[in-house]
């Protein structure tokens, strides 16, 4: 009976913490996107060009490092808004591009609601189960890693099919993203909700940019 009373109460508290890094997860995501839709709003507003992979490489990577090395800060959160409104900006562009084509509105929608049911189905089907996917984590490291560098070489060398097939990669993968990073915060394994809001975030943001270019393509633009 001790024994059973010595697990309970120190099973508590790791449920409440692990509650509050879903529930400030949460609600850090909802604002991150509203603010990068924002930003991506200004950016078709303006006019903004694209601003070169390099230069995007640069803000993703220095304003993903600077949130990092503040997680535990309250400038963490300053540097979540400038990695995600920064990410946001050099959408806008990318959508001003499809959306100046004669299908290009359904074309954008059909990305947004493909990116929203596969969050909310996967995100529901990790929460629901409570099924621990841990053992991903290898395997999406190594796979995302080996398309980043499959798409730089698509960039370069001008390959649309080398591409495309990255884009549906990246489909799989963010996918699988979404899946390891709430199972993560479900069973304890991360405790810091900036670094799992930007996880979620990025996972979202590359889920819609490569919907966006596989549906493009269907659609013959």
């Amino acid at each position: 009976m001790e024994n059973r009373f010595a697990t309970m109460t120190r099973t508590a508290p790791s449920v409440l913490s692990t509650n509050k890094v879903i529930r400030n997860t949460y609600m850090l995501l909802s604002l991150t996107l509203a603010f990068s839709a924002l930003t991506a709003g200004l950016s078709m507003a303006m006019g903004a060009p694209r601003l070169g992979i390099i230069v995007t490489l640069l803000g993703y990577f220095g304003l993903l490092f600077a949130t990092s090395k503040f997680r535990n800060s309250s400038l963490g959160i300053v540097f979540v808004f400038a990695l995600t409104g920064f990410m946001g900006f050099t959408l806008g562009p990318i959508i001003s591009a499809y959306l100046s084509l004669p299908n290009g509105s359904s074309i954008v929608m059909q990305a947004m609601a493909g990116t929203a049911a596969t969050f909310l189905g996967l995100s529901a089907y990790a929460v629901t189960t409570k099924k621990d996917f841990s053992f991903m984590g290898g395997f999406l490291m190594v796979g995302i890693l080996v398309a980043f560098l499959a798409g730089l070489g698509a960039i370069f060398f001008e390959i649309p099919a080398l591409s495309l097939t990255v884009s549906a990669a990246f489909v799989l993968l963010m996918s699988g993203l979404i899946l390891f990073e709430t199972s993560n915060i479900i069973h304890g394994g991360e405790t810091n909700y900036i670094m799992a809001t930007v996880s979620l975030f990025v996972s979202i943001f590359n889920l819609f940019t490569s919907l966006l270019h596989l549906l493009g393509f269907a659609n013959n633009e």
